[in-house]
């Protein structure tokens, strides 16, 4: 694994923002994969260490999370910005089309970008979200976010386990490095959580609407393979959601996972092996074109 980071443009200045690559650095199957709201791109250190093999994997922390800097003040935290940072990071690895797989905000941003005319996206794996977004799961989420203070990563894992219950099913190791890298040491030797607080109240205020997000014009207008990865428990994407998805994209294909909720961690193993297989058998359209052989005219000479 190689820690990079690339230089972005914000409506106050610039801004860094970090990834980490896992595989071979040459590797033209790039998959890219995106954090939820309040995470980090290290939520993909089991995955990305399995499919590395195959795949360059690139885990950004997206803007004001994580090892990336926080957007100067009266910047906003919005999918355009994401999206404008991402593009930035895909011609820096110097590919045209990658695969994609978002956990719930990170999928925001690959719907959004997939649904551009010309996207860099040609595979989309979504993990537990979806066309809408239940204004009633936004106002959930805005009450765990916040400024908050820890004195210890064991004070950090046991915020995370009353948090993320979805993610019960992860080893004791796992939840010991999703603390490690949760969080920030302040001046005061306190620890803080790893995102900017200016992100928390940007969520308040969209709960405060009391709006669904509606995405479906994204979903309508997306045209590569899709696959989805379902929670059956999950506030954030319900089952109308997911029905009325189908319903139009009657190829997608669906890991439904009972008795969990929002998010699925992708860091368990039957998770990771379902992902696995659904890249195998939806393989890369550009590159199988790209990879075909040459059949020559015979008669061209003649």
């Amino acid at each position: 694994m190689q820690s990079d980071s690339v230089l972005c443009l914000n409506p106050r200045g610039v801004h860094r923002m970090a990834y980490r690559v896992w595989g071979n650095p040459d590797n033209p199957r790039v998959l890219i994969c995106v954090h939820g709201l309040a995470r980090n791109g290290h939520d993909f250190d089991e995955l990305a260490r399995s499919l590395s093999d195959t795949y360059r994997v690139v885990c950004p922390d997206i803007v004001g999370r994580g090892e990336s800097d926080w957007l100067p003040e009266g910047a906003p935290y919005e999918i355009g910005q994401y999206i404008q940072d991402m593009m930035v990071l895909i011609g820096r690895l110097k590919v045209e089309k990658v695969s994609w797989l978002g956990t719930s905000m990170g999928g925001i941003i690959g719907q959004a970008l997939a649904a551009l005319p010309g996207s860099p996206i040609n595979r989309l794996i979504l993990n537990d979200i979806g066309a809408r977004v239940p204004k009633e799961s936004l106002k959930r989420i805005s009450l765990y976010m916040g400024e908050r203070r820890f004195s210890s990563l064991d004070d950090v894992e046991t915020y995370l386990r009353d948090t993320y219950p979805a993610l019960a099913g992860i080893s004791d190791k796992q939840w010991q490095e999703l603390a490690r890298h949760a969080v920030r040491v302040l001046p005061s030797g306190q620890l803080a959580l790893h995102y900017d607080p200016a992100i928390a109240e940007a969520t308040r205020k969209a709960a405060a609407m009391d709006q669904d997000i509606d995405l479906w014009p994204f979903w309508y207008s997306i045209t590569c393979p899709r696959a989805l990865i379902w929670g059956e428990q999950s506030d954030v994407l319900d089952m109308p959601t997911v029905t009325q998805m189908q319903a139009h994209t009657p190829d997608l294909e669906i890991l439904a996972l009972p008795e969990i909720g929002h998010a699925p961690s992708l860091m368990e193993d039957d998770q990771i092996r379902w992902i696995k297989d659904w890249l195998n058998r939806h393989p890369d359209p550009d590159l199988i074109k790209a990879e075909r052989p040459l059949i020559r005219n015979p008669y061209a000479s003649l």
